[in-house]
């Protein structure tokens, strides 16, 4: 039995103690919040060392890092730092997206490593295999593209974006209506290229109860992808778009039905007035289902700043009901990134994250915001450091500009706000 299969039943599985004891909630509340599909496990059991957390309604506002390799750069000793320094920052779960090298290798390694869920998008190993025999997209085959599926699930992953959406009848709506971007997802434009080529139907889409019995098999979460996701804002909430998620929603039922977990992904680029109104259509027409969104970006112009850019967006989406945020790096748009890109990126999202659940009431969230404040009128500076999302940069800055004395910093010396006014109340009394 799948897990959602068991908490039908009213069992509680051991990955779904596992998770409520990490976010600090009832196992059982866990379990009824999976068996109705509004929060996920993503747990294979092939996942040897897992640490399983729980993703959705209810729960702290989570992070996925992307890593991987690419065709111009395939370093697996650097991947796997990229790893070390996501888990370490606070991501939740990784996304190994490798498209060059020895992507099986990668993945296992990665798989190997994490004590956090792996994802991954299988499409891109597919096709990636394929090219390497000098053909071209057009010439993969329904049936290459579901070994791919299965070896990466016999491998331990945990959870797969598969863009199951994207169907003729959408393209035909994108092609009808236009837009400035067309399609910026990958997985989505080599579906979209071996579509038209053969004038076929998206296989992930025909073939989906074959896609539910790999995912049953092996407890796998499908993350049904967003090939029509706004690639700039001018883009947003427009019928392509909405004629996926509608068609995502529809798959989502289908997928219960055989004890699948389902999240949603999301846009994309979506400008900061439209934000509130796509978590609202996700969740009416998708079931209230996990929201899985890439930022959302809220301009096109930050190229360098990305990250700030899907930190903003993805505040305001996930204070809205959004509960996985997808991040991005400085480097988003412009190249791979490097180790500290990555660090980065996972940092500011854990911000936008922790934002979201202070707005959403979330007590520990609420609590290590009053403890920050406690210390900081104590001018108790190890533990500020401590109680920061990034401990460690709040101690670089501490030490490269001593204070002459040692209860203030530098910004204000011995002219501390907090410090006058304790002096004085301390006086008083």
């Amino acid at each position: 039995m799948t897990l959602m299969d068991q908490v039908k039943k009213g069992l509680i599985p051991l990955e779904v103690e596992k998770a409520a004891r990490k976010e600090g909630v009832d196992s059982t509340w866990l379990a009824e919040k999976l068996s109705e599909g509004r929060v996920v496990v993503p747990a294979n059991p092939k996942h040897k060392g897992l640490e399983p957390c729980g993703i959705g309604e209810g729960l702290r506002v989570k992070v996925n890092a992307n890593i991987g390799t690419s065709s111009d750069k395939a370093d697996l000793n650097e991947e796997l730092e990229k790893l070390r320094v996501s888990i370490e920052a606070g991501a939740d779960t990784v996304m190994d997206l490798s498209t060059g090298g020895d992507i099986d290798a990668c993945r296992r390694a990665i798989v190997k490593a994490s004590s956090v869920a792996v994802g991954t998008v299988p499409i891109y190993q597919a096709v990636v295999e394929v090219a390497e025999q000098g053909r071209g997209i057009a010439d993969l085959t329904v049936e290459k593209l579901f070994q791919v599926i299965e070896r990466q699930a016999q491998d331990g992953v945990d959870f797969m974006t598969v863009h199951c959406g994207l169907t003729l009848g959408a393209l035909e709506m994108l092609r009808a209506q236009g837009r400035i971007t067309d399609i910026v997802s990958r997985g989505g434009a080599f579906l979209t290229h071996w579509m038209l080529h053969h004038g076929k139907e998206n296989p992930l889409y025909k073939h989906f109860d074959r896609l539910l019995e790999l995912a049953r098999k092996y407890e796998v979460t499908l993350s049904l992808g967003d090939g029509l996701r706004p690639g700039c804002i001018a883009d947003a909430t427009d019928r392509a778009q909405i004629h996926e998620l509608m068609t995502l929603g529809h798959l989502t039922k289908i997928a219960w039905e055989q004890g699948v977990q389902v999240m949603i992904e999301g846009p994309g680029h979506v400008p900061l007035d439209q934000i509130e109104a796509n978590v609202l259509l996700q969740k009416k027409l998708c079931h209230c289902a996990p929201f899985y969104v890439l930022g959302p970006l809220v301009t096109d112009v930050a190229a360098g700043y990305d990250h700030v850019a899907c930190a903003i967006g993805g505040a305001l989406a996930a204070a809205c009901g959004a509960d996985f945020l997808c991040y991005v790096t400085p480097a988003e748009h412009l190249s791979l990134p490097t180790v500290e890109d990555v660090r980065e990126g996972v940092v500011v999202t854990k911000i936008a994250a922790h934002a979201a659940d202070i707005a959403r009431g979330n007590k520990a969230a609420l609590e290590q915001d009053k403890q920050m404040a406690i210390a900081r009128k104590n001018l108790d500076w190890d533990s500020q450091i401590k109680l920061a999302i990034d401990p460690q940069k709040a101690r670089e800055y501490r030490e490269k500009s001593p204070p002459s004395e040692e209860d203030v910093c530098t910004m204000c010396g011995k002219f501390c706000a907090i410090k006058q006014v304790k002096d004085y109340f301390r006086g008083r009394g």
